[in-house]
């Protein structure tokens, strides 16, 4: 499904809040493009001091983009999330180059194939769930023990709706684990005044992927079963659309703020009207 995209990183994010992440420090992981990428360009420009985290060296150029846009400093560390060496770097290279890390948004993930569960085969669904469990677990993991030492911080995982869809069993298993994380860690982390939220974006619109999730659809059938997801996904919106990165940006950062000081064990669903 074709649709327009949102802005490109050059310009300013729509309904930004000044100042809101400043003196803050932010690690952003799948920031090299889509929803990550939108949510570094956002607290950029609200003046928090980042590290984005990818497998992609475009990372390193999503950063030089951003390091001019407000008054806090922007770096880039590659890393491979699906393992708990890649989260363990991260972190460390994040506390090298933060005075104080505040936040960590977990936005690696992302569905490879589109199938029916029975057309899976055993090594397509293993890799389902490294891709879209295992990042935010190995993160959370890595992330906990800083958080708790430093008196305290907020975690947000990007889940997804689809975990009540269609042709995505595998990933739909593994961003349920996600919800999971989320709900199970909220209880321990808040008497350490850690938070842990997430938002479940929708079908969102954007532009095409740099780096690809997998081979896309190959053939008729395939072809079929992917857009028996896009329409689902709109039939299942009460908007009937698409979202844009924006709209999903926006409810991670308000999530990650101080703002939500109040909300943790969170699942909030980011889909025109699907609860997933």
């Amino acid at each position: 499904m074709s649709a327009p995209v949102g802005k490109g990183i050059s310009e300013k994010p729509s309904h930004i809040t000044a100042e809101r992440f400043y003196g803050q420090g932010v690690v952003v992981t799948g920031a090299a493009q889509g929803i990550g990428m939108a949510v570094a360009h956002r607290i950029a420009h609200e003046d928090g001091n980042l590290v984005l985290v990818d497998r992609s060296p475009l990372i390193h150029e999503v950063a030089k983009q951003l390091q001019d846009a407000g008054a806090g400093t922007v770096t880039s560390f590659i890393a491979d999330l699906e393992t708990f060496e890649g989260a363990i770097s991260s972190l460390e290279f994040a506390t090298q180059n933060l005075k104080h890390l505040d936040v960590v948004i977990n936005n690696v993930g992302g569905t490879i194939w589109a199938k029916p569960y029975q057309e899976y085969t055993e090594e397509e669904i293993t890799k389902e769930i490294n891709r879209s469990l295992f990042p935010s677990l190995w993160m959370c993991r890595a992330a906990l023990p800083i958080l708790i030492n430093n008196g305290g911080g907020t975690i947000v995982n990007v889940s997804s709706i689809a975990t009540g869809g269609i042709n995505r069993v595998p990933y739909a298993a593994a961003k349920g684990g996600v919800n999971g994380i989320v709900s199970a860690l909220a209880h321990e982390a808040a008497p350490h005044k850690v938070r842990v939220v997430a938002t479940a974006p929708g079908g969102t619109s954007a532009p095409e992927r740099a780096v690809k999730r997998g081979p896309g659809p190959e053939g008729e059938q395939e072809e079929k079963w992917y857009q028996q997801i896009v329409d689902q996904t709109i039939d299942s919106s009460l908007m009937k659309r698409y979202g844009t990165l924006e709209e999903q940006a926006a409810p991670i950062c308000f999530l990650a703020s101080e703002e939500a000081s109040y909300i943790t064990g969170s699942v909030l669903p980011v889909g025109g009207g699907d609860q997933g």
